[in-house]
């Protein structure tokens, strides 16, 4: 997506909390004088937690990805094609920014399907390095899902194709290069896939639909500029987590503002941030409702005040205005932070997002539906085994990830129960490809409402371990073999590039194992 040709505006200045300021001065003092490495720790402890409530102009309108254009073959199959490439945009610096795009400077197209459809994408690289095209939260063969099994070297293109076999959602599409993919995500490859269903009137068809008016995607990064307008690409020493940006994007636009014109507005959101958890709230404290998650629609529309979405996850909302009124979309300090490693992911920030504009008159929007969607059907009553993933910054169950190596032999139609748990104390979240699971408890509790539709990516807080229930069911076209395997990882990039990932392979009934997933001594080499 082309980014704005307008003037950049001033840059919002960054605020720090009071503590910074009390110690001001006697910062650079003690560092000098002491020469500590402690003092250091000490104060960008202090000052760790950033705050823009008030700070961003809002003076650009919101950019809208475009919707991809595509071909209908004889046999049906609808065929996308895209093209990973090198631009630059406008993000506020006094230069513009060198950024990666598909099919333009920065972000890429939207892709829409439907149900049933056989599609076909046609992915060419031109950005000068290696990387891959995963379709997020996809059910496909496993050749097909874009792993780090499915290289695209520079000049050369890609050809997936499966059939679309899973409900209405709003999924995902981004590079998974091993070691790499927190570099080009960042760099600005990513964008949305929506499914819908065309024989789902009864449901979806009530909530606003029309893309890009009362149906909007919401992209949400967060980056850091040097003084020359390149991305910062280093992280922090003392962030464990990876970067943490002081300037948020919301499809690619810094300082966004979006005119509403109807009385509902559907925003479709997608944390789309190497490291960032957020907790979207309105500056007023209004109420939304969600009514989806990663994976598609929630049993009923959930009332909602704040709303966390850590990296890789999703979620629908719906938001009512009145004629000529605004609200700014901000994201809060994370409810349920705990300790001070919590602080330096960034779960103390305040940070102003995308401010709300209601016009002087509102279309009419239809009333929310009392029921939206059947509840996730996996019964956790028929798991046949449960794993355990404890998930650290560089490995899950004292593994980094190996090319070579399958960690789990999953059976074809079973269900399983994947425990999952911080082995570290900081936070982390966790993504299977190909299937959607339901959470079944959080921190031995009921999941939160917000939490009930179909899942493929759920935070994981340190002392509060999720259990999720998965059903592995073979998409059309897969074989059914041991031959190619599926990935599991910490959605956090920078932990996923540093070795917490795993192997998953869909077998025959029967052949499922549970040995390879034990704990294991941690290793000091990353196998590639």
């Amino acid at each position: 997506m082309t980014s704005s040709s307008t003037a950049p505006p001033a840059r919002p200045r960054r605020r720090r909390r009071p503590l910074l300021l009390a110690v001001g001065a006697a910062v650079s003092l003690a560092v000098l004088v002491v020469g500590g490495f402690a003092t250091f720790i000490a104060v960008s402890f202090l000052s760790a937690d950033l705050d823009t409530r008030g700070e961003v102009a809002f003076d650009r309108p919101l950019a809208v990805p475009p919707l991809a254009g595509s071909r209908v073959e004889g046999d049906g199959t609808r065929v996308f094609t895209l093209r990973m490439q090198r631009g630059r945009s406008d993000f506020g610096a006094s230069r513009p920014t060198p950024t990666w795009g598909f099919d333009g400077d920065y972000l890429g197209p939207t892709l829409r399907a439907e149900i049933g459809e056989k599609v076909r994408v046609e992915v060419t690289n031109a950005v000068g390095e290696t990387s891959t095209v995963h379709w997020h939260g996809m059910h496909l063969p496993p050749e097909m899902d874009g792993g780090p099994h499915q290289p695209i070297a520079h000049g050369a293109t890609w050809k997936p194709h499966w059939t679309i076999d899973q409900p209405a959602s709003t999924l995902w599409y981004h590079p998974h290069p091993h070691g790499q993919t927190a570099a080009h995500v960042r760099r600005g490859l990513a964008g949305m896939f929506l499914l819908d269903d065309p024989a789902a009137k009864t449901h979806d068809g009530t909530l606003p639909r029309t893309y890009g008016v009362d149906d909007v995607p919401l992209i949400v990064q967060d980056v850091s500029l040097e003084d020359d307008g390149r991305l910062v690409e280093t992280p922090s020493l003392l962030s464990s987590i990876g970067l943490l940006g002081d300037t948020v994007l919301v499809n690619g636009t810094p300082g966004p503002y979006v005119d509403v014109t109807a009385e509902r507005t559907r925003f479709r959101v997608l944390n789309a941030s190497s490291a960032r958890t957020y907790t979207f709230v309105f500056s007023d404290g209004r109420e939304f409702h969600q009514v989806a998650t990663d994976g598609g629609l929630v049993p009923s529309p959930v009332p909602l005040r704040d709303l966390v979405l850590s990296p890789g996850e999703r979620a629908e909302i719906v938001v009512g205005m009145t004629a000529g009124e605004r609200t700014v979309l901000r994201s809060a300090p994370t409810p349920d932070r705990l300790g001070p490693r919590n602080r330096l992911a960034g779960d103390e920030d305040h940070l102003d997002v995308l401010e709300l504009r209601a016009a002087t008159r509102l279309s009419a929007s239809a009333p929310l539906p009392r029921r939206l969607a059947p509840a996730p059907d996996v019964d956790p009553g028929d798991a046949v085994r449960t794993r355990r993933f404890s998930v650290g910054s560089q490995t899950i169950n004292g593994r980094r990830m190996d090319m070579d190596r399958i960690d789990a032999q999953v059976e074809a139609g079973s269900t399983e129960i994947w425990d999952l748990s911080s082995d570290d104390g900081g936070p982390h979240n966790f993504h299977v490809h190909d299937v959607q699971f339901r959470v079944l408890d959080v921190g031995g509790e009921k999941p939160v409402a917000a939490l009930h539709g179909w899942k493929d990516t759920v935070l994981v807080r340190p002392g509060r371990d999720v259990r999720v229930a998965v059903r592995f069911n073979l998409p059309p076209g897969a074989a059914g073999d041991d031959g190619a395997p599926y990935m599991f990882h910490c959605h956090l990039l920078r932990h996923e590039d540093s070795g917490a990932m795993g192997q998953f392979v869909v077998v025959p009934p029967g052949q499922g194992t549970d040995d390879e997933t034990s704990p294991a001594p941690a290793t000091t080499t990353h196998d590639h």
